[in-house]
């Protein structure tokens, strides 16, 4: 099996890069090719850019930013936002982009994922799910504008999108998506059960001690956002990565 992955997860707004916190609040904390650099330097395992505008602004992906984020990263690239047809994907892909992250549209065009991997490869798709707590209900929901939104039934839907031509499952607990809270293991746990592809997990990586608990509990990746861009109590903003060494360390090697 691969070795566990330690992604660094890029939000951007338009051409600036951003960090949110529960989806909300974005706030500017560079540019994201100069990040991209840095992670370079690091020798990251791959990296995801997630545009957070596109799809609620009704916007293709912004192409011109994707090749020249592409141009400079030296790893693998996964990028998602405004994704609705092969053709977005194919222009992606054409783009340097070696894994496409469908969210919204998955949802409402369930073929959609299963005519991207008959393509290019279930490997290159990665359905991405947002869970989270309403305060009227017990346990978590689909959150989204997708036919499942509301849902309490996302394990169902991730097999599904694993059916349909799914590579890897992209989770997100937004209640604690850039909190640096710790990952949700329950989550992480009930979602690993039976599930044949990788599980990458996002929301809450606050330390190298929550990572391995997320790998622990079942993850096969884990994407960090808040904890690589920010540096103590204040947030000041601080590109990191951790080293080889604590790498080693902190998530062993599958045997």
């Amino acid at each position: 099996m691969a070795n566990r992955r330690i992604i660094p997860s890029l939000l951007v707004r338009g051409e600036r890069l951003v960090k949110t916190e529960r989806f909300r609040n974005p706030l500017y904390v560079g540019d994201p090719i100069n990040a991209v650099r840095i992670f370079n330097e690091k020798e990251a395992d791959e990296i995801i850019v997630l545009d957070i505008s596109a799809t609620r602004e009704g916007r293709e992906p912004n192409y011109g930013l994707v090749e020249r984020i592409a141009g400079e990263c030296f790893m693998p690239l996964c990028y998602g936002g405004g994704i609705a047809n092969t053709g977005q994907a194919r222009r992606l892909f054409s783009s340097g982009v070696e894994k496409v992250s469908i969210n919204t549209a998955a949802d409402r065009t369930p073929g959609l994922i299963a005519e991207i991997a008959s393509q290019y490869g279930r490997q290159a798709v990665v359905a991405s799910v947002d869970v989270g707590r309403r305060w009227w209900s017990r346990g978590w929901r689909v959150l989204g504008c997708g036919p499942s939104g509301g849902a309490a039934d996302w394990p169902s839907l991730i097999r599904r999108l694993v059916d349909a031509g799914a590579g890897e499952i992209l989770l997100t607990d937004v209640d604690r998506e850039g909190t640096r809270a710790g990952y949700n293991l329950g989550l992480i746990r009930e979602a690993a059960i039976g599930l044949d592809v990788p599980l990458v997990v996002s929301g809450g990586a606050g330390s190298l001690e929550d990572i391995t608990h997320a790998f622990a509990a079942g993850a096969s990746a884990v994407a960090v956002g808040a904890m690589f861009v920010f540096h103590g109590p204040h947030k000041g903003v601080l590109i990191s990565y951790p080293t080889p060494e604590e790498i080693q360390k902190t998530t062993p090697r599958h045997r």
